[in-house]
C-alpha cells in the first residue's frame, strides 16, 4: 500500500502540470471504487481551476473554488500526467482533463483508492478526526510522550494510530523505531521522553529520506511521474529477516503486531 512518502511523491510530481489549470472535462469509467465515485465530481470539477494540489494523510487534495476533490491511492492506485488521448487501460478510472491538453489519469487495479468531493475537507468525516502531519511543527516527542501516557498498547501500534499520528505505515513505523533503537513491542506509555523525542525525530528523518528518494519500491507503487521509487534500497529492517543488521550484524527478527508483520534488531532494539 501507498504510504505517506508515495503519496507526497505522488502529489510533487503531478502538481506542476495541474495546479493553476482548469479542468475541462472528467471522464469517469467506473465509479465502483471503495466507495461509488460522487456525482459531484463531475458535476463540479469541469470548469473550475485547481488553485493547489496539498496531502492530508494519504489524501490528495485537489482545491478549487466549488470545492475540494479528495483522492486516496488505496492499496495499488497511482496517478500520473498523460497526454488526454492516450489510450485507458482496464484499470485507468478516471481521467481529468485539462485546458492544456494534458490529463491527471487515476489508475487503481484493486479498486480500494477512493475519489469523494468536500466542501470544507478539514470538516470530512474522513479527515477530522486525524493526527497531526509527522513532518510538522505540531509532532515531536513531547506530543508523543503526552499521548502515550497510560497507554498500554505497543509503541509500533501506537504510531500507526492515524488518530495520533498520520501516514506512519508499517514500512516506515518498522524503519522509524530501529532508528531510535526501540523493541516495537515495548509498552507506548512506558516509554521515556527522552526515547520519544529520539523516535519523533527518527519519524521525521526516515519519511524525508524516503520522500527525497521518491518513496518505497514494494509491489506495484509508481510515482506521479511514472518512475519507482527507490527507498527500498535503503531500508535497514523492514523485508530483511534473516540478513544481517547494518550497524551489529545480528540477523534481522521478524514478528507479527496487530496482523502486520513487524521487522526489527533483537540486539539495537530495547
Amino acid at each position: 500500500m501507498p504510504e505517506l512518502p508515495e503519496v507526497e511523491t505522488s502529489r510533487r510530481g503531478i502538481a506542476p502540470w495541474v495546479e493553476q489549470q482548469v479542468v475541462r472535462e472528467v471522464i469517469i469509467r467506473d465509479r465502483r471504487l471503495r466507495w461509488p465515485i460522487p456525482a459531484e465530481i463531475d458535476r463540479n470539477l469541469p470548469g473550475q481551476t485547481i488553485r493547489s494540489v496539498s496531502r492530508r494523510a494519504k489524501y490528495l487534495l485537489f482545491d478549487t473554488a466549488a470545492g475540494t476533490a479528495m483522492l486516496h491511492l488505496g492499496m495499488s492506485g497511482s496517478v500520473r500526467i498523460i497526454h488526454d488521448h492516450e489510450p485507458a487501460g482496464k484499470h485507468d478510472h478516471v481521467d481529468i482533463c485539462l485546458h492544456t491538453g494534458k490529463a491527471l489519469r487515476f489508475r487503481d487495479p484493486r479498486r480500494f483508492g477512493s475519489l469523494l468531493w468536500a466542501k470544507t475537507p478539514a470538516d470530512h468525516a474522513l479527515l477530522r478526526d486525524l493526527g497531526p502531519e509527522p513532518l510538522s511543527a505540531d509532532f515531536d516527542g513531547d506530543y508523543l510522550r503526552r499521548e502515550s501516557r497510560g497507554r498500554r498498547v505497543s509503541i509500533k501500534q501506537f504510531i500507526m494510530n492515524a488518530g495520533i499520528v498520520v501516514g506512519v505505515g508499517n514500512i516506515y513505523a518498522s524503519e522509524a523505531l530501529f532508528g531510535a533503537g526501540i523493541h516495537p513491542k515495548r509498552s507506548a506509555g512506558r516509554i521515556s521522553a527522552g526515547r520519544m523525542n529520539d523516535l519523533s525525530d527518527a519519524i521525521k528523518s526516515v519519511l524525508l529520506r524516503a520522500i527525497e528518494a521518491g518513496g518505497t519500491t514494494l509491489r506495484d507503487f509508481h510515482g506521479g511521474d511514472g518512475e519507482p521509487g527507490y527507498f527500498e534500497r535503503e531500508l535497514d529492517v523492514y523485508g530483511r529477516n534473516g540478513l544481517p543488521c547494518r550497524r551489529c550484524k545480528t540477523p534481522i527478527s521478524v514478528i507479527v503486531l496487530g496482523q502486520r508483520s513487524t521487522f526489527y534488531c533483537r540486539t539495537c532494539q530495547r
